[in-house]
């Protein structure tokens, strides 16, 4: 079991690896102008974030931009476990998020369009690229809540195909938080959504103490937390230094990926989970 984590570690890293030197090729060939015409972003017309901002670069935010690989390492760690358990298919040791390789799928896909997104908003930072980077976040929050939902309604069991056309409606409603969150402020959308999901969380855990690992919601709660005071202090410019490499909206990126994942994992990895447990 912990070869398999191991090998699933090294190929997303590879991968990372690669998007790295892609990054840097893309940031080395290509120059600014490239988004000249693009509508600015109000982040970057008030400075919101600490990095500078060097127009003259193609990654406008070079810090803030290679973080954003975070989210595209889980998304491939995510994406390889979706399809060890679909060639798994049908094991009776399998748990519940095991049985439904799609959903596990959705996820990674949703990770790794966040990073793409938020990589583009942070090296234009241009409007449609904000949008883009903000829908991805709602991918990521809508795709947990929803793991949450299934888990606690347990009882609810659906079809091969109940779950392709499941699938398919969580799809057209993270497509639709494009509209939504210029409705309602993130201020409000984005906490209510991780709040919900830790109320089913919770709620989760008590129904199966046995079968989930409290220090995984514990870990990932704390990371998010510290993670939201981090980033605030990095729009407040506490501690701001824009040449730096340290940037705290980097940071940000980085333990928001991984409290996403640890909560990815409360589900996951459990007692029945076979095929694969953590080491």
């Amino acid at each position: 079991m912990k070869n398999q984590f191991r090998q699933l570690t090294f190929r997303s890293a590879t991968y990372t690896l690669a998007m790295i030197a892609v990054f840097f090729l893309l940031n080395t060939t290509l120059t600014g102008h490239i988004w000249e015409g693009m509508t600015v972003s109000k982040s970057a017309l008030t400075g919101e974030y600490c990095e500078f901002n060097d127009v003259g670069n193609f990654f406008h935010q070079s810090v803030n931009t290679y973080s954003n690989l975070v989210y595209f390492f889980f998304g491939i760690f995510i994406c390889q476990l979706a399809l060890n358990d679909h060639k798994n298919q049908p094991t009776v040791f399998q748990n519940r998020i095991q049985q439904f390789p799609l959903l596990s799928l959705l996820m990674g896909v949703c990770l790794i369009y966040l990073s793409v997104g938020s990589a583009f908003f942070h090296a234009s930072l241009t409007w449609i690229g904000q949008r883009v980077d903000m829908n991805g976040t709602y991918g990521v929050s809508v795709t947990l809540l929803i793991i949450a939902l299934y888990h606690v309604f347990h009882r609810i069991n659906l079809s091969e195909s109940a779950k392709r056309v499941f699938i398919g409606i969580v799809i057209l409603l993270i497509l639709s938080f494009y509209e939504i969150h210029l409705l309602i402020p993130s201020s409000i959308l984005l906490p209510t959504l991780i709040l919900t999901t830790w109320v089913l969380i919770t709620i989760n855990y008590f129904q199966f103490r046995r079968e989930r690992s409290i220090w995984l919601a514990i870990s990932s709660i704390v990371l998010i937390v510290v993670a939201l005071k981090i980033r605030a202090l990095d729009v407040q410019k506490i501690g701001c230094d824009p040449h730096s490499l340290y940037q705290g909206h980097s940071v940000w990126h980085l333990l928001a990926g991984l409290s996403s994942f640890l909560s990815y994992a409360f589900f996951r990895f459990t007692p029945s989970s076979s095929t694969l447990s953590p080491p």
